[in-house]
Parts: C-alpha cells; structure tokens; sequence
C-alpha cells in the first residue's frame, strides 16, 4: 500500500457529527491521507428514530462506508466513537490496517463505559464527567447536554466562548447508542494494531479512566496529549503529529 492511498474513517462520539472533524480532516488530506467523516445515525444528520439506534445499527453503518473504500482503511474513534470503531475491526478485521482512540472507548469484550466509571467512583467521585448535568427526554430514549456544562467537560481547553459557540452545535443523543458493550475476540479484534492517543486534561473521560482501559486493554501504541476531551477541535495541528507516525507506519506496507 503507497503512502496517499490510505482511508482514515473519522467516527465521532455522542451528541456529536462528522463536523467535529472540520479542522483535522484537512490536516489529514495534506499529508496525503483520505479522511471520511462520518455522521452516525440518529444524530441529527438523518430521521432514524432514537429506539432504532444500537450499537449494530452503527456498524452497519460504519460497514456499508468502509465497502465504499478501496483496499483496507484505518478506523478512528473519538470518545464513545471507540466502542464503535472496536466492533467495526472485531466484523471485518481484514479491512482494518489500524485503529486510533482518541481519548476513546477501548473497551474489553462485554464491559459497558457505565461499568468503568461506577468502578472508579469510589476513588474518584467525578469520575461520572458530563452525565450528571444531561437532560433527559420524557420517555428516557435521548439525552442532551447543556452549553455551560458541554462548554466545561468537552472543551475546556478553548476559550469560553468559542466553546459555548460549538457547543451550540451537538445534537440529542439516542441512549441506544451510547450505553452499549462491544463484543470482541483476540482472533479478530485482537490482532489489529492500535494507538491510544490520550488527553490528560480531559474533563469528561478523565485520564485515570483513559488509563484504566489501556491496561483493560494491553497492547496499544500510546501517544500522550496535554488537551482537554477534543483534541481534534481544540489542537487540531497537535494531534496530527500524534497520528501521523502511526498512519504513516501502516500506510507504508
């Protein structure tokens, strides 16, 4: 495979889109990379209903894009995107060169993130991040999450401002797809390379969580950044060149 033939498919976490990749991708595509931003369904970008969305809903999903590819592709998976992005390789490890987490979900076989945090609390009463500042729908289907508190737990490295600003722009979450446990094999999932790439200044999946997977999970590449939850939309450049090596290695066999 020749450097510049690589598809890297961007998968964002909950209430979130393919527009949280609006910066990075283009970083990506000159350094001769094919990013592909992807819009989950269910959130906000089409009329899928939120009791439709699960975890397999996306990944046929998230399927049906890397069909559209040609040659294998590496998966990146921001936040809850990580859960998404392990079940995508565990169904068609073939495909998959590499993944990327992104202060993501690496996840073990059958653990739910909830499973984690309710772990943690004892030792680390925030450990909860934005879930108790979401509001619920009537029915409990979605949640949504405040401007102030979205602004402090996911972009708390930008100015106010420009926080409260993008925080404008996430959507209602189908609970579906977000309190979901991946199910994967060391023959399948297991056997693709992966890079973790963590952010210590998180304020929703704190470090010590971030930490507590790569050891659930061994194995990873890890790469470290001094950012807040999005370093995609807050260090854009930065994360790019915690990437790059990575991207690089793969797309040279």
């Amino acid at each position: 495979m020749g450097e510049g033939s690589l598809p890297v498919i961007l998968i964002h976490g909950a209430w979130q889109g393919a527009w949280v990749w609006e910066s990075f991708s283009p970083l990506l595509a000159a350094e001769g990379f094919t990013p592909v931003a992807v819009d989950l369904p269910g959130n906000g970008t089409d009329d899928t209903r939120p009791e439709a969305v699960t975890l397999d809903l996306y990944v046929e999903h998230v399927l049906d894009i890397v069909a559209r590819q040609s040659g294998p592709v590496v998966l990146v998976g921001h936040s809850g995107g990580g859960v998404v992005v392990s079940q995508v390789a565990e169904s068609i490890p073939d495909r998959i060169v590499g993944l990327v987490y992104v202060a993501g979900m690496m996840l073990p076989d059958g653990l739910g993130y909830g499973d984690l945090v309710r772990e943690a609390l004892p030792q680390h009463p925030g450990a909860g991040g934005i879930s108790p500042h979401l509001i619920w729908s009537e029915d409990r289907m979605t949640s949504s999450v405040p401007i102030e508190a979205a602004a402090a737990h996911f972009l708390s490295d930008l100015p106010v401002d420009m926080a409260r600003s993008l925080a404008t722009r996430l959507t209602p979450q189908p609970e579906g797809g977000r309190a979901t446990r991946p199910r994967l094999t060391p023959e399948r999932f297991g056997r693709i390379r992966r890079l973790y790439i963590e952010a210590t200044e998180d304020q929703s999946v704190y470090i010590y969580l971030q930490r507590r997977m790569q050891a659930l999970v061994p194995g990873a590449e890890i790469a470290s950044l001094a950012t807040g939850h999005a370093p995609h939309v807050s260090a854009p450049t930065a994360l790019l060149a915690a990437m790059l090596p990575f991207l690089k290695s793969l797309s040279s066999k």
